[in-house]
Order: structure tokens, then C-alpha cells, then sequence
């Protein structure tokens, strides 16, 4: 992808070319964004970023993930590329997750938009609420 195309519109064709005929349900940036759009993966991307967590201590650190939901997010960001799972040879076996270097790479520009979101919290809840006002 050139980077030097900034108009919507010449992208908008460039990733209709990309996807082989112009369905822009398959267009790549759309593709990668919905990895990440899931409830629970910024969280625990940004909890991996941190050090690499056994699946038990993941579960405690976010305890409001029930079992099977962490288990089918770690399992997307696997599936992305973003997340590497270690088993090992223990009884019971012990799982270790941590992240790859294309989900460090990822978690540079998702760890500028999760500031941003810090910052900016009180400002979006306080135009929706205004937003929301003027729709009752």
C-alpha cells in the first residue's frame, strides 16, 4: 500500500483492487481493525505488552472475563498472529501467552489510541449525553 495516498477515494479503489473486484467487505484495514474491535482484546493486548501472563493469572487479572470468553479472545489473537500460546510439559499442563513481534509492533499504535481514549473518556461520555438528550 503507498502511504503517500491520503484521499479516501483513491484508497477506497486501491483496496477495491486489492480484494480482486471491489467488495470493500474484504477491504484489509477493515480486516485487521475488527481483530482488535472485540471487547476484551485492547485489555488484555495491553496487559501481554506488559509481560508474558499463564492463563490463570490472566482470569484474576481481569476478573470480569468468564473463562470462555478470555479463552476464545486469546484464541482470535492467536489466530491474528498477534498472541503466541507456550504449553508446558507440567502436570497439569501450564499455558503461558505472550505477545508476538507482529502483535508488539501492533500494540505501538493501539497503546497511542488507548491514551487517547484515557484522555478524551470524559469528553465523548459528555457528547453522547448531549447527543442522547437531543434525541429523547
Amino acid at each position: 500500500m503507498d502511504s503517500r495516498i491520503v484521499n479516501l477515494r483513491s484508497k477506497l479503489d486501491v483496496y477495491k483492487g486489492m480484494t480482486g473486484g471491489g467488495n470493500l467487505a474484504d477491504c484489509p484495514v477493515r480486516e485487521v481493525i475488527q481483530g482488535l474491535n472485540g471487547k476484551w482484546s485492547s485489555l488484555l493486548m495491553a496487559a501481554l505488552a506488559e509481560q508474558p501472563y499463564r492463563f490463570g493469572e490472566l482470569r484474576r487479572l481481569v476478573p470480569d472475563i468468564s473463562q470462555r470468553m478470555l479463552t476464545q479472545t486469546l484464541h482470535d489473537l492467536q489466530r491474528d498472529g498477534y498472541v503466541h500460546r507456550k504449553v508446558f510439559p507440567t502436570k497439569p499442563p501450564s499455558v503461558e501467552y505472550s505477545l508476538t513481534d507482529l502483535g508488539r509492533s501492533m500494540f505501538g499504535a493501539l497503546h497511542h489510541l488507548i491514551q487517547w481514549a484515557e484522555l478524551n473518556h470524559d469528553a465523548v461520555r459528555q457528547a453522547r449525553a448531549g447527543f442522547d438528550a437531543t434525541q429523547a
